[in-house]
């Protein structure tokens, strides 16, 4: 199982004993798109279940290196990739972003989004790629072979 610091407290799952079998061979390559900003100090849920879906098919038996995700924030959760998404508050979905990033989950943010939100590439957590916009991302993610995340 592939540990994430912050997934394990962060994305909890279960594996339900009847749940459909996943051949071993299985190769996943899923894009998760978060619109919805996270509330102030909060984790962002989107995010969140992100980590969760990299545990949970590790856990059930898919090989890490078959796992390959992605991430495209844009809207109100543009400012949850931010260093400090708010005056005076520490962003709490740092440690979680820095874990995925580190476990090759690519992490993108709509550039239109960011220039709305005033959310400079230098404002970004480490890691975090800018794209023209989030639809340029998802299409070019979906070129690679990633699928929609519903």
């Amino acid at each position: 199982m592939i540990s994430l610091r912050s997934a394990v407290f962060f994305a909890a799952f279960l594996l339900a004993p009847a749940a459909q079998p996943i051949p071993a061979h299985t190769r996943f390559k899923v894009v998760f798109d978060v619109s919805e900003g996270a509330e102030p100090g909060e984790v962002n849920r989107g995010i969140e279940s992100a980590a969760r879906f990299l545990n949970m098919h590790a856990r059930a038996g898919v090989r890490p290196s078959n796992i390959r995700l992605a991430i495209v924030v844009r809207g109100s959760a543009t400012r949850d990739l931010a260093v400090n998404p708010r005056p005076d508050e520490d962003n709490a979905n740092a440690a979680l972003i820095a874990d995925l990033i580190a476990h090759d989950v690519e992490v993108w943010v709509c550039g239109q989004s960011a220039a709305h939100f005033d959310v400079a590439e230098t404002d970004l957590l480490p890691g975090v790629r800018l794209a023209l916009s989030a639809m340029t991302a998802h299409a070019l993610l979906q070129q690679r072979g990633y699928t929609l995340n519903p």
